[in-house]
C-alpha cells in the first residue's frame, strides 16, 4: 500500500544503545556481517517509508511494488548469469561474487541475525510492500557493488554504502560509515577515507535511484550501457587509492561494514 493509506503505524524509534554494541562488536570483527543488520535495524526509523515514497513516485517503482518478483533465486543461479552475453551485467556480478567467494544467500542469513517483528503477516504493522523492498535492497547490495565500480575491500565497502546511504537515507547505515570513518582517522587513515566517502556520497546523490530499476531485466545488458543510463560515474578517487595501495602503500585499514 501506499505510504498514505497507512492507518497503523510501527514502533519507529532510534535504540543508540542497542546500535552502539552492534558497531562496537563490528570494529572487533569485520566479518560479523550479522551486527549490520542489527545497527540498521536499530537506528533506521522511518527511513523504509520514506524509501516507499521514492517507490511510489516512479513508474517503474510502482510496477515492481505491485509484481514485488524475488531476485533472489535468479542472482543465485550461476548457469544463466553465465550464459549471458560477455560485457554484460548478469557476467560481471558472476565473476564479482565468484572471485570473493560470497553467495546472495549469505545477506540474507547475516540478515536474520536481527528480529524484524514488522515481517510478521500477524502483526497489525505488517506491510508487505514494505517488507518487500527492505529485502529488495538487502539482496542487490552486491549487485551496487559491481554497478558503482567500488570492490569488496574495507574501503570498497565504506564506499558502496557511503553511495547507497545517498540514495536511501537510513541512520544506521550513516552511523556505521561515520564509526568506520573515525577509527580510521585515529589509525591515521582518515584524510583519505572521507576522500573516498565525499565522492561515494556525491556519486549516489547524481545517480538514477538504483532501488527502483527492474534488475531481472538488466542483468542481461551490457554494464557500460545500464551506467551511462543511470549516470553512474566511475569512482576515481577509490580507484587511485587501490593503485596507491598496490604501488606499496598500506590501503586504509577500516571496519568491513557489508549492509543491505
Amino acid at each position: 500500500m501506499s505510504p498514505e493509506a497507512k492507518t497503523a503505524k510501527p514502533d519507529t524509534r532510534v535504540r543508540p544503545l542497542v546500535a552502539w554494541r552492534s558497531v562496537q562488536k563490528l570494529l572487533k570483527d569485520p566479518e560479523a556481517t550479522g551486527e549490520v543488520f542489527k545497527i540498521i535495524n536499530a537506528l533506521k526509523g522511518d527511513s523504509l517509508t520514506r524509501a516507499m515514497y521514492e517507490m511510489h513516485a516512479r513508474e517503474s517503482g510502482r510496477e515492481l511494488l505491485r509484481d514485488r518478483p524475488s531476485i533472489l533465486p535468479l542472482l543465485e543461479d550461476r548457469e544463466t548469469l553465465r550464459a549471458m552475453p560477455d560485457g554484460s551485467l548478469g557476467r560481471a556480478y558472476l565473476h564479482f561474487m565468484e572471485s570473493e567467494n560470497l553467495t546472495a544467500q549469505g545477506l540474507l542469513e547475516a540478515s536474520a541475525e536481527a528480529p524484524r517483528p514488522e515481517i510478521d503477516p500477524t502483526s497489525e504493522f505488517y506491510d508487505p510492500e514494505e517488507v518487500w523492498l527492505g529485502e529488495r535492497l538487502r539482496d542487490i547490495h552486491d549487485l551496487y557493488h559491481v554497478i558503482t565500480g567500488y570492490g569488496r575491500d574495507p574501503l570498497g565497502e565504506l564506499s558502496v554504502i557511503a553511495f547507497s546511504n545517498a540514495q536511501s537515507h537510513n541512520r544506521g547505515i550513516a552511523f556505521i560509515v561515520y564509526m568506520a570513518q573515525r577509527r580510521d582517522a585515529k589509525n591515521g587513515n582518515g584524510r583519505l577515507a572521507r576522500a573516498c566517502v565525499k565522492e561515494a556520497r556525491a556519486h549516489g546523490s547524481t545517480a538514477g535511484w538504483l532501488a527502483a530499476e527492474p534488475w531481472e531485466e538488466l542483468l542481461a545488458e551490457p554494464l557500460e550501457d545500464i551506467r551511462a543510463r543511470l549516470n553512474v560515474r566511475i569512482p576515481a578517487l577509490y580507484r587511485a587509492a587501490l593503485a596507491q595501495g598496490e604501488e606499496g602503500n598500506a590501503a586504509p585499514d577500516l571496519a568491513e561494514p557489508v549492509a543491505a
